[in-house]
């Protein structure tokens, strides 16, 4: 089952999904999901998108408010990353009284959301 180190409790997940109830938003983010720990530049993210570098801002100032993205200075430059613990935390919410305490019922879509599982999937 999936475990999280940061309590969501319920205002919290209606920020973190209303964050994402937005398809730029709900793109970035799978983005730096994509991207690892490491994350991207803004002006990386604002042209992968194909958006101007403010509505950008606005957009990862969101998920960040929301505590899915994460953000750094180096010199200039403001990397970007999705916060995972925050991530974990949602799902761990949202899954919080799956499977009525029995977790077998629930293995199908956990297995279903597996990195390597999702990699399999993406590229078949």
């Amino acid at each position: 089952m999936i475990e999280s180190r940061v309590a969501m409790d319920q205002d919290k997940a209606v920020a973190a999904l209303a964050a994402l109830a937005q398809d730029t938003r709900l793109s970035v983010f799978r983005l730096l999901v994509k991207a690892g720990p490491d994350g991207m530049i803004a002006g990386a993210l604002a042209q992968a998108m194909d958006v101007p570098p403010s509505t950008m801002s606005h957009h990862l100032a969101k998920l960040e408010q929301a505590g899915l993205a994460t953000s750094w200075r180096t010199s200039r430059l403001i990397h970007y990353a999705a916060d995972y613990a925050g991530m974990q935390a949602l799902l761990g919410f949202l899954m919080a009284d799956c499977c009525q305490g029995d977790p077998q019922m629930c293995d199908s879509l956990l297995a279903s959301i597996r990195c390597d599982a999702v990699s399999q999937g993406a590229s078949a």
